[in-house]
């Protein structure tokens, strides 16, 4: 058992009497070598042909939060970019009026500051319908008897 779990570890198997020490017993035959299999130990699926059976490698490198960091930055900067072009292009004066105020803001502002105003709504709305989810999900949790357990 220990010999397989080694070969198995990959570890070569040593032959009787190769290692130059005293066997107790030398008419026993070597043992045969294990197969080696590229999926730790699991045969391959008996359905598929060959070139199909590919092992994910070992050595890949995991989804990680500093990769998500990375990915989002990367984003955030190539949309500021984009908006900052938008906003170069649009340099016309645009006359504004909301509730009796007159502004005078270029294009690409006026346009910009709509969309922030229109995304802190929604995170407004948002957080509304979360605060009143966990207020309703307290109640319900307080209604229920108490488990026996």
């Amino acid at each position: 058992m220990k010999v397989a779990l080694l070969a198995e570890l990959g570890f070569p198997r040593r032959q009787n009497g190769q290692d130059k020490a005293m066997t107790t017993d030398p008419s026993v035959p070597p043992e045969p070598p294990l197969p080696e299999s590229s999926s730790r130990g699991m045969p391959p699926d008996p359905v598929g042909t060959p070139g199909e059976y590919l092992v994910k490698p070992e050595s890949a490198v995991k989804f990680t939060r500093a990769a998500a960091l990375w990915s989002a930055l990367i984003t955030g900067f190539v949309i500021l970019i984009v908006l900052l072009v938008f906003i170069m292009q649009n340099t016309d004066s645009a006359a504004i009026h909301f509730f009796g105020w007159e502004w005078n803001l270029p294009v690409g502002v006026a346009i910009l500051l709509a969309a922030v105003c229109g995304g802190l709504l929604t995170v407004a709305v948002g957080t509304a319908r979360i605060v009143q989810l966990r207020r309703a999900a307290k109640k319900n949790l307080k209604a229920q008897p108490p488990s026996l357990g």
